[in-house]
């Protein structure tokens, strides 16, 4: 048994999901999911016992290409997020209704299928077309199944298209390089490469631009915003939760490693790139009236300090950064989710079109109030472990970069408990908001649960990931 047979799964899943009719095209691809979810299981049980389930045979002779899948702690924990938020993201989809569903869901395992066949591979070419693969059916997912002005909604997705897609055209430049040097596309041999400081910049900054625009890090946000507020929350849900996960995660598996001198020599003005997207997310948050715009510069300025804490090359930094991805994977989900939520109801994500929520939903209040708390890191959520440990490690690089990426806590407190003001109290709303379903609770009570629990205990997934991490500060510091 190896990792191969969750992309099976999932793969198969997608075929069936499309197979299966619009009626049954929901419940299928939840089914798969979730024996997606138990394999995923199973393999981490299996690595943490000591049984070797990566993959690498050959593939293609000419080039040197191999299937390639790394099974480690640090892939193995994004694999675990892909596997758990994936049949919650669809679940939180049976309150919609949606056109041709058999081919939406069929679309969201597929996207499944892609990014975790990102975080496994450990061939460049194999990362590469994996990498693309996934960019394909959020296309689709966003442009036939959006939200708006159809004329609007395609300017947006497919900006987002070509952003992304040239941006990943350096990285391949950047492989094809590599190639030349080590005759191999295997992670393993490009970390052996002894390349100059020249060499390294352009390498480091080729995959800086694939990256910078899929995490996104100022100035290459320009899409994020509009997908975001234009893609069916379900979409929504798969970019903030998981998608954007696959450029940070990136940096720390094939960027720094690669090229550790060009990382070190540029350290602080990637740090000072990051920070200042930290503190231009809030700002921008605080200004908007549309409730899933606000989410997604709120987003942008949560993942500007995940990417500083990656740019740290320190332990801390690095774990952090991977705790405070996993936990921003959740609390982001549930907030779109909450959104949604507002949204069947109200029919509108205007917030000066909410209020009085509270007097009509207490649990829906209750539930939406400590997913908000979680975003803002308060201490017993699972983001407080990943935030105060990445600014921990900003402040061993200079002072200064963690008191201004301690600003995230303090804006981001205020545009959070402002909006949730705005949204759920208030006088009561013209409009009746009725309690959440058994169906909606579900989905928040396993999120909070989530965040709760490892705030409190993070000890498994941290033990899971820090020999990972290790390996690649290795690697990082091989030219010391």
């Amino acid at each position: 048994m190896n990792v191969s047979l969750i992309l099976i799964i999932l793969l198969i899943g997608a075929v069936a999901t499309f197979l299966s009719g619009d009626k049954l095209a929901s419940k299928v691809a939840l089914l798969f999911s979730l024996v997606a979810l138990g394999c995923a299981s199973v393999l981490v049980n299996h690595f943490l016992g000591g049984i070797d389930i990566s993959l690498n045979n050959p593939w293609i002779l000419q080039p040197n290409v191999s299937l390639a899948l790394k099974a480690d702690g640090l892939s193995l924990a994004m694999v675990l997020l892909t596997a758990s938020l994936t049949p919650i993201i669809i679940f939180s989809g049976f309150g919609n209704n949606f056109e041709k569903s058999k081919n939406f869901y069929a679309l969201v395992l597929f996207m499944a299928f892609a990014m975790t066949g990102t975080f496994l591979a450990s061939d460049g070419l194999l990362y590469y077309i994996f990498w693309e693969l996934a960019l394909i059916p959020i296309y689709f997912i966003a442009l036939v199944w959006g939200n708006g002005d159809a004329e609007e909604r395609k300017k947006a997705v497919v900006k987002f298209f070509i952003y992304t897609l040239g941006g990943s055209l350096f990285m391949l430049v950047a492989f094809a390089y590599l190639y030349t040097k080590a005759g191999s596309f295997l992670l393993s041999d490009l970390t052996k490469l002894e390349l100059t400081a020249t060499e390294q910049t352009w390498i480091f900054f080729a995959f800086f631009l694939a990256y910078a625009i899929k995490i996104p890090i100022i100035p290459f946000h320009t899409w994020q915003a509009k997908v975001y507020q234009k893609a069916p929350t379900i979409g929504t849900m798969l970019l903030s939760g998981i998608m954007l996960k696959m450029g940070l995660y990136s940096v720390i598996r094939w960027q720094l490693p690669i090229a550790p001198l060009a990382a070190k020599m540029y350290m602080p003005t990637l740090i000072g790139l990051s920070i200042a997207g930290v503190i231009y997310g809030s700002i921008v948050a605080l200004r908007q009236k549309d409730l899933k715009k606000l989410l997604a510069y709120s987003s942008l300025a949560h993942v500007g300090l995940i990417a500083a804490g990656c740019y740290t090359l320190t332990e801390a930094g690095l774990s952090g950064a991977v705790s405070q991805m996993i936990a921003h994977g959740f609390v982001i989900v549930g907030l779109f989710f909450a959104a949604e939520v507002i949204f069947r109801r109200f029919e509108t994500y205007k917030i000066d079109g909410m209020g009085g929520v509270r007097s009509q939903a207490s649990k829906f209040t209750s539930m939406f109030m400590i997913l908000v708390l979680a975003s803002v890191a308060l201490p017993g959520t699972f983001n407080f472990v990943g935030e105060f440990t990445v600014l921990y490690s900003l402040s061993q690089v200079n002072i200064w970069f963690a008191v201004l990426g301690g600003t995230t806590i303090i804006l981001g407190a205020y545009y959070m408990l402002k909006m949730f003001q705005n949204v759920m109290l208030g006088a009561t709303n013209s409009k009746v908001f009725a309690e959440v379903t058994t169906s909606e609770a579900v989905v928040f009570i396993i999120l909070i649960a989530f965040l709760l629990f490892y705030g409190l205990y993070p000890k498994p997934i941290v033990d899971l990931v820090t020999p990972s991490i290790k390996e690649i500060l290795t690697q990082i510091n091989r030219f010391n």
